[in-house]
């Protein structure tokens, strides 16, 4: 157990570097990762989701559901900061109707699991986390096209059967049973929860793999400013929701989930609506699968930084 420890805090160090190396060989070299299939995402994020639930007790969704303020503060701002970024970056850097669609996209869907996952990772709030990526899920079917709707003046159909089953399959139900597993043989959960790092690295880099190697020729034909955009996005809406759970005041755990939330998308959502939602702009999957692969490594670089980040004075 000791040795798989070791293992475990290896990958939890240098997670942005593995993932960053997996990403780089995948989109230079996608043969060698095609045999990971995109269907595979929902399965992984589901091993992930389980793991999380190991770690969660029934007093973390207590705090949740007895202060729903929170939760409160980071859908409003999910579906308002990351939406005009998108629009005010588009705009800024001249994209083209087919990226700029895209791009906004991205900005009005929710934020997706793998908020979750690095939230865990930067030893953040993960039931507030998992309460905000729940709720800003429910609410997209809603909010994803009447937001796209006034910033494009355009609509986009969402099925909102198939949303909220995706949430209950890949979100709910795994950790709803790593939930009950921990209840039950806690004793057991609580030295496995030492492993979970590696696992939660390893899917992610999977996850990675899978999306770019697919996505290669499409990323390597869009240039430079569209990478700008998806990256600028991306630490724009980091930074916002720091600045955010400090000005209110948030607890280190809060606001670390409040940042991750906020500034990582359900870019995978993001891609498969672009493909529906606009036949005619084969480019607007690409800001989705570009950022799917760069929030991952933004986000582990952000878990190692936020690690490191605790305030034991504060109790709030």
């Amino acid at each position: 157990m000791k040795t798989l420890e070791k293992i475990s805090d290896f990958f939890g160090k240098y997670m942005a570097f593995i993932v960053l190396i997996v990403a780089a060989l995948a989109l230079f070299a996608p043969g060698t990762c095609l045999w990971i299939q995109t269907s595979w995402v929902n399965y992984l994020l589901m091993i992930v989701m389980f793991g999380m639930g190991l770690t969660l007790k029934l007093e973390d969704f207590k705090l949740v559901f007895t202060r729903p303020k929170d939760i409160l503060i980071g859908c409003v701002a999910q579906f308002t900061v990351m939406p005009l970024l998108a629009f005010a970056l588009g705009k800024i850097f001249g994209l083209d109707a087919a990226l700029l669609a895209g791009v906004i996209l991205v900005g009005t869907c929710p934020g997706g699991t793998s908020s979750n996952v690095i939230t865990y990772l930067s030893k953040g709030d993960v039931a507030l986390s998992v309460g905000m990526t729940s709720v800003n899920t429910l609410l997209a079917p809603l909010l994803t096209p009447a937001i796209t709707y006034l910033l494009l003046r355009t609509t986009v159909t969402v099925d909102p059967v198939s949303m909220f089953l995706s949430i209950i399959k890949v979100v709910i139900i795994p950790i709803a049973l790593g939930f009950i597993i921990n209840k039950l043989f806690g004793k057991v959960t609580q030295k496995l929860v030492k492993v979970l790092p590696t696992i939660s690295v390893i899917a992610i880099c999977l996850i990675v793999a899978a999306v770019v190697s697919h996505n290669s020729e499409k990323i390597m034909t869009t240039g430079l400013i569209v990478f700008a955009v998806v990256i600028l996005h991306n630490l724009l809406g980091y930074a916002c929701g720091f600045g955010l759970g400090r000005l209110l005041h948030m607890s280190v755990p809060k606001t670390k989930a409040i940042s991750i939330e906020i500034g990582m998308q359900n870019s995978g959502l993001a891609t498969s609506l672009a493909g529906t939602a606009f036949p005619d702009l084969a480019m607007a999957t690409v800001p989705g699968a570009i950022f799917s692969v760069w929030h991952n490594i933004s986000g582990a670089i952000l878990a190692n930084i936020y690690n490191r980040w605790t305030d034991k004075s504060e109790t709030k």
